[in-house]
């Protein structure tokens, strides 16, 4: 039996001051931290013994991600302008994209205005509100590869997503949902 060391890792060099970290934690990927635009020291809390392979993190000002214990995602890309919470025990696949926001407005002329805000000739023009709403993804959940998580949904402790599938609304603990958007279904054998 080897030693394990106690310390969190990341390959990327020293965490950013926004990012807390638990033992035993494993972060693969130089690009992980580069989309923090946070300064508070809790805006990414990353649990315990959880590993992260090639995840992409992006969090606005007053956003806060919070991951617990003994997950594990493989190449994710999770954004968040608000609020996400990621419980223990949780199993993400690659190219799964959570967000709780849009990000852009869905108004054309309010979509302009943010494309002329967040060009170079912008003038530090301020971005138009955009929509946000809080996502918490329970104890004990697997996400397929390619999934899509959407602003507002909570997906309930065991829930079973599957591969590809559109989370537009709220999944129920215990539930297998597949689909776009996502439905009921039989899990696989």
């Amino acid at each position: 039996m080897t030693d394990v060391d106690p310390q969190p890792c990341w390959d990327g060099g020293p965490l950013p001051p926004s990012v807390r970290v638990g033992a035993n934690t494993r972060i693969n990927g130089q690009h992980a931290f580069r989309r923090i635009s946070a300064s508070t020291s809790d805006a990414l809390v990353i649990g315990s013994n959880t590993t992260l392979d090639g995840v992409q993190f992006s969090i606005g000002l007053n956003a806060r991600i919070t991951i617990g214990n003994y997950c594990c995602f493989t190449a994710a890309v999770i954004m968040s302008e608000r609020s996400i919470t990621i419980g223990n025990y949780v199993l993400i696949g690659f190219n799964v994209v959570i967000a709780d926001s849009d990000f852009h407005p869905i108004d054309p002329a309010a979509r302009i205005a943010d494309a002329m805000a967040c060009s170079p000739v912008g003038g530090q023009r301020a971005r138009p509100a955009v929509a946000a709403a809080p996502v918490v993804v329970e104890n004990d959940v697997w996400i397929g590869p390619g999934a899509v998580v959407f602003k507002g949904v909570h997906i309930g402790r065991g829930a079973w997503i599957a591969p590809g599938s559109m989370v537009t609304r709220d999944v129920p603990a215990g539930c297998c949902v597949g689909g776009n958007p996502v439905r009921p279904m039989e899990l696989p054998a």
